[in-house]
């Protein structure tokens, strides 16, 4: 039998955070969703006696605030939190603006850390709760198009994996997960804005590269609800895992990542080891 869990979902008015949210109804947890339009959020979860949609940009750390307030209001705790939320500019480097590839970051990754220092007081004094990240196979591995995507989910990453040690003396776990290609929104046009073409060095691969994922949206492999049922299952454990890679290709990104580093780290073994000081 699962305990009864409250969960403050980032995101949740589309794609796989409406997922999320009703697996977590569907288990028996109290859930708040949240989202910039509450009213968005509500209709797409559907009526539920457990949920409480609350209204929630991330990049505002007042609303962050707002929203944790209000779920401590309603439950009175907080023992997930899920950041979900998050949008996608895709292109090259040169052809990404300044203003984009700071939007990118100020959503995936500071937008989490207001969100999450907001909540953060509240699991330290319960001593405990899972601070649970949606990542990306993007932070694990940088692949062409996504510099600014990768920026933001590798940032995540280090973020996480650093933060985890100073949270887990009051019982506070994290767990990143790192999901391939799902059919959930994130290559539709509500989710994903493609760079200006301005350099025609860079012309046919874009044109190539936009194309190829165009074609791929509403086709990729992996199934949303799947693994929003994976998620709650794993966040029901003990002792959750620190990362999840999710889908046989999150996998593969995976284990051809690490091979990648142990033949990078042997390839100049002898050299890298002859860097210290000569002792006199």
């Amino acid at each position: 039998m699962t305990l009864k869990q409250v969960w403050l979902i980032t995101g949740a008015g589309r794609g796989i955070g409406v997922d999320i949210a009703k697996a977590a109804l569907a288990a028996g947890h109290a859930v708040v969703a949240s989202g910039r339009d509450p009213k968005k959020v509500a209709a797409a979860i559907g009526n539920h006696d457990n949920l409480l949609a609350v209204k929630l940009d991330v990049t505002r750390p007042e609303d962050a605030q707002t929203a944790v307030e209000a779920t401590v209001r309603k439950f009175g705790r907080i023992d997930v939190l899920v950041n979900n939320a998050g949008n996608f500019y895709a292109g090259f480097f040169e052809e990404l603006s300044q203003e984009q590839v700071r939007n990118q970051i100020e959503t995936l990754l500071f937008g989490p850390m207001n969100v999450t220092r907001a909540a953060l007081p509240v699991m330290r004094k319960q001593r405990s709760g899972l601070l649970l990240t949606l990542s990306s196979t993007a932070g694990i591995n940088g692949v062409m198009f996504c510099t600014a995507y990768a920026a933001a989910k590798f940032g995540i990453e280090g973020w996480i994996e650093s933060l985890t040690p100073e949270i887990a003396p009051f019982g506070i776990r994290t767990m990143l997960v790192e999901p391939g290609f799902f059919r959930s929104e994130l290559l539709s046009s509500q989710s994903t804005t493609y760079a200006k073409p301005s350099i025609d060095d860079y012309a046919e691969r874009a044109r190539e590269t936009v194309t190829a994922w165009s074609n791929m949206n509403g086709k990729q492999g992996g199934d949303p609800a799947k693994l929003a049922n994976a998620i709650v299952q794993l966040a029901g454990l003990k002792e959750p895992p620190t990362r999840f890679a999710a889908g046989a290709d999150a996998v593969q990104t995976f284990e051809a990542k690490a091979n990648a580093l142990l033949a990078q780290a042997n390839a100049n073994r002898d050299l890298s080891s002859s860097l210290t000081y000569d002792d006199v």
